[in-house]
């Protein structure tokens, strides 16, 4: 246990699924687990394990934010000695076509934050996704018959930004698919810990910039058939797919 957990040694799986919002990680447990059982609600931060698809899977909470992230992600990797995380998120997207509730995959994270200052000298650390889990959550998504933009996001620790401190334009003019706030220290907790993670973000919104560069942000329509339920989804069916891999070598 922890001063943040108090799930035993064993409650929690080697897969976890994460989410920010403690409501809709208790939706996950409700909706895709069987058997779910609460092993942790310190700080209101729950933590479920049950089984999907006959696989021992685990979701917990994790607040908002890159410290938030920092410590659950840091003690599900080194003190429950979990395997492989894939956080569920929201985000607001660059990509002028994307549609609410599209998915993006993030490869890798760009980020204004400081978590990473002075630990490389003065080397610049790239905190990346786990290749394996980002292939089998291209491969999922095409089964399931699922948009998902793959590529580079930025990890935010500001949500309400300053213009004339942030480059938005900067991070559209180079390919950034969209803005979040806690990749960033998941990717860098997995590498610290020799682990593997996953973050795939839902689209709520689109952020443009106007000509003074302050950033534009417009709530996208429902779509109707569509939810954040199918990044859910989505998780669910790569978490499995990823335990079968490494079990039999196949899905």
């Amino acid at each position: 246990m922890t001063m943040h957990n108090s799930a035993k040694p064993g409650d929690i799986a080697s897969h976890v699924i994460i989410g920010g919002d403690p409501e809709r990680v208790t939706h996950m447990a409700q909706t895709y687990l069987k058997d779910a059982v609460l092993v942790s609600d310190v700080r209101g931060m729950v933590c479920y394990t049950g089984t999907y698809g006959g696989e021992r899977i685990s979701v917990m909470a994790t607040g908002m934010g890159v410290p938030s992230m920092l410590i659950y992600a840091t003690e599900l990797f080194r003190d429950y000695d979990c395997e492989a995380i894939i956080r569920v998120g929201t985000s607001g997207g660059y990509v002028p076509d994307m549609e609410r509730n599209d998915i993006v995959l993030a490869q890798a994270a760009c980020h204004t934050s400081a978590i990473n200052e002075g630990l490389f000298g003065g080397g610049t650390f790239c905190p990346i996704a786990d290749y394996r889990l980002l292939r089998q959550a291209d491969d999922q998504a095409k089964r399931l018959g699922q948009k998902v933009y793959i590529g580079n996001t930025v990890c935010n620790d500001r949500y309400y930004r300053l213009p004339q401190a942030y480059p938005a334009q900067a991070w559209i003019d180079n390919g950034i698919l969209c803005s979040e706030m806690e990749g960033a220290a998941l990717y860098s907790a997995a590498a610290q810990f020799h682990k593997r993670a996953l973050m795939m973000v839902s689209i709520l919104s689109r952020i443009a910039c106007d000509p003074s560069g302050k950033e534009q942000v417009t709530r996208l329509p429902e779509r109707e058939g569509h939810s954040i339920d199918d990044a859910i989804l989505l998780a669910f069916e790569t978490a499995l797919a990823d335990i079968r891999e490494g079990k039999h070598g196949t899905v």
